[in-house]
């Protein structure tokens, strides 16, 4: 596929880089020379200086003939722009646009053909405030993931010294908790990864990686550690977009303050905010944090545009006597130093962005695509079609399908239409269905399945695609 990539920041570099693995031909547009090169210098791909709006420059990038145009730059109307002329002077077939503003993003009827032609729209400061929002309610987990609509969830987890299954082999999970069907996908011991079977025996530290459907997620966790509490009490650091929006999201539910050492931001978020506590001051004043009673918050939450601010008020947070620590890092060289001291969860906008972004790069029929493990692992939703004669796992056992290794199926959703009297309309209902040897796959299911090396996601996609009698 060939992929046009407007900026080389840390979301187009993020992008490019995992691209670059995958047989694409990518080109990279920015007007900054050194980052460009430094892309270069680490990647297989092309490079063009310039303005990523102007015509001249997407022509030298081969706008002519590209498949995608993906446009994340820091600015939204560039990006708004260059969709714009890719499609009204080139016809490029799909257009995909970082927009940061919630007075575009949130404009109905903005974009499309007859306005502005951006084909999908990724807001990473929305992926990562949905994403924090997940943890809040998942107490005690490292990471949450909705697929199908949040009917089913892949939940990570580190199981602890007297869990009730640390000890024993996974198939006696179902003695442990009979009521309730799930999948354990992947199991990472000291960074690395385990298929799991039926002989597998957990350890305490392991990193467990399951699904089961969203109503059973608390029941699974309580079998491989203690349970936390649910949450109550949370201090945002920092009052930008994201802390705007994960104060939105939670304030309802949850006693919340914010910190933001801006005046006039500080009378935004007020003005905003309905039921938040907004606090002018540094998110690294010890004095501010005892005052508002940082030993009794649950869980303090670092979001400032400084990595450097992110983990000293976060260091600091733990050591006043928080419960929780999660904290947002833009270096995705940081994430691996400061994850599992004293920063619980360490949060990447540049993997959050990726996983969203690889769901319109991946061929097949893709719903949903999550990258994990900085970008080594991978979550995917895919739709299988066809029939036996011309699909290579429809009508076909799982033990019967042949997988790349380390792939996992782990879960279907499968949809029924039921018709109940003849006033009523079809109406669609949807089944979470845990993956065992003997689940058949049929045509139409959305499929589940986790790889701990993504450098197999193509032998996935292969895998699922239909022969030509079925067109």
């Amino acid at each position: 596929m060939k992929i046009i990539i407007l900026g080389a920041g840390r979301v187009g570099g993020s992008l490019a880089a995992n691209l670059s693995n995958e047989a694409n031909d990518i080109t990279v547009v920015d007007s900054n020379e050194q980052a460009l090169r430094d892309l270069q210098d680490h990647y297989d791909i092309g490079v063009v200086e310039g303005h990523a709006s102007h015509p001249h420059v997407l022509l030298q990038a081969g706008i002519e003939d590209a498949d995608m145009l993906v446009a994340v730059t820091g600015v939204d109307e560039i990006n708004m722009v260059a969709c714009q002329i890719a499609f009204s002077l080139f016809r490029t077939p799909t257009k995909i646009a970082r927009i940061r503003s919630e007075e575009y993003a949130g404009y109905d009827g903005l974009f499309k053909p007859e306005a502005v032609p951006v084909d999908v729209i990724i807001s990473p400061e929305q992926l990562v405030s949905d994403y924090i929002y997940r943890l809040i309610q998942k107490p005690g987990a490292l990471q949450v993931l909705d697929f199908a609509d949040g009917l089913l969830q892949l939940v990570a987890v580190k199981a602890y010294y007297g869990g009730p299954l640390v000890g024993q082999e996974l198939r006696f999970i179902r003695k442990h908790i009979p009521n309730v069907d799930m999948r354990i996908a992947a199991i990472y011991r000291r960074n690395r990864a385990i298929t799991p079977n039926g002989s597998t025996v957990i350890e305490a530290d392991d990193e467990v990686f399951f699904l089961a459907a969203k109503n059973d997620i608390r029941a699974v966790m309580s079998e491989l550690r203690r349970l936390d509490r649910p949450y109550k009490r949370i201090i945002i650091a920092g009052g930008g977009n994201i802390g705007l929006r994960v104060a939105k999201l939670l304030e309802r539910d949850y006693s919340v303050k914010i910190i933001e050492a801006n005046m006039q931001r500080c009378q935004y978020l007020t003005q905003n905010l309905s039921h938040t506590t907004v606090l002018n001051g540094s998110v690294s004043n010890k004095d501010l944090l005892l005052e508002e009673n940082i030993e009794d918050t649950d869980v303090f939450i670092s979001v400032t545009n400084s990595d450097e601010s992110n983990v000293m008020s976060s260091m600091l947070a733990k050591r006043l006597g928080v419960n929780k620590v999660l904290t947002l890092i833009n270096k995705t060289a940081y994430v691996d130093l400061v994850q599992g001291g004293e920063i619980d969860i360490a949060i990447s906008p540049q993997q959050a962005t990726i996983g969203s972004l690889l769901t319109y790069v991946r061929r097949g029929d893709i719903v949903s695509v999550y990258s994990l493990r900085r970008g080594a692992a991978e979550a995917i939703e895919v739709i299988a079609h066809g029939d036996k004669k011309n699909s290579k796992v429809v009508g076909r056992a799982i033990e019967d399908i042949d997988l790349p290794e380390g792939a996992t199926i782990g879960a279907i959703v499968r949809s029924s239409k039921e018709n109940p009297d003849e006033k009523s309309k079809n109406t669609e209902t949807r089944e979470v269905l845990i993956a065992h040897d003997d689940t058949v796959i049929e045509s139409g299911d959305h499929v589940i399945v986790f790889l701990v090396d993504k450098r197999f996601t193509r032998d996935i996609e292969r895998l699922f695609q239909v022969g030509f009698t079925f067109f």
